[in-house]
């Protein structure tokens, strides 16, 4: 029996979606091909009318979870989106968190072409907070520093036992200092 190419499509963005939240919450060695297909509710063997490799699908999921976050963050100031990443709520969840805080190292060891969507999203994240620093000096410096701070606060957070008062303070210390490098500079 032959499928819509609508139908088609949504089972496609169906898997991409899943995998990005899974790869996101179990890293990309965590998630098997069989398992992410079934929690789709497609078959193994479907897969590749999909994608070329999991590598395709990987390049895939990353670019829509930092469309995601890109979203999730829209129309937020600056401030705002630091209070809501640097928090005990991004850092619990995983599969619903920003992929550079959660695949960052692992994507570092991936082929090229696999890491691009990691680059641009990475990039994409880098000029919002830019645009929202734009006319103060340095703002790309700052902008970079913005984003390397607070996944670095949540990568080391996570890191930690949950229940570790060292696991809070890393994400307190973090936001706080943010907050203060936003303050006008002289």
């Amino acid at each position: 029996m032959r499928i819509t190419k609508e139908k088609c499509q949504k089972n496609h963005d169906r898997v991409v979606a899943m995998a990005s939240e899974l790869f996101r919450e179990r890293g990309f060695d965590g998630v098997g091909v069989a398992n992410l297909m079934e929690k789709a509710g497609l078959t193994h063997g479907g897969f590749y009318n999909h994608f070329a490799s999991k590598e395709a699908l990987i390049a895939e999921a990353a670019a829509k979870g930092f469309a995601d976050t890109s979203e999730r963050y829209a129309g937020y100031g600056v401030g705002e989106v630091i209070d809501a990443y640097i928090s005990r709520a991004h850092r619990d969840e995983r599969g619903q968190g920003c992929p550079a805080a959660a695949l960052s190292g692992e994507a570092a060891r991936l082929p090229e072409n696999t890491r691009a969507p990691f680059g641009e999203g990475i990039a994409g994240l880098v000029l919002a907070f830019e645009g929202s620093l734009a006319g103060q000096p340095n703002s790309r410096a700052r902008a970079i520093s913005l984003l390397a701070q607070p996944v670095g606060a949540v990568v080391l957070s996570r890191a930690c036992p949950d229940a570790s008062a060292l696991a809070d303070e890393v994400l307190d210390t973090c936001r706080a200092d943010c907050h203060t490098s936003l303050e006008p500079m002289p």
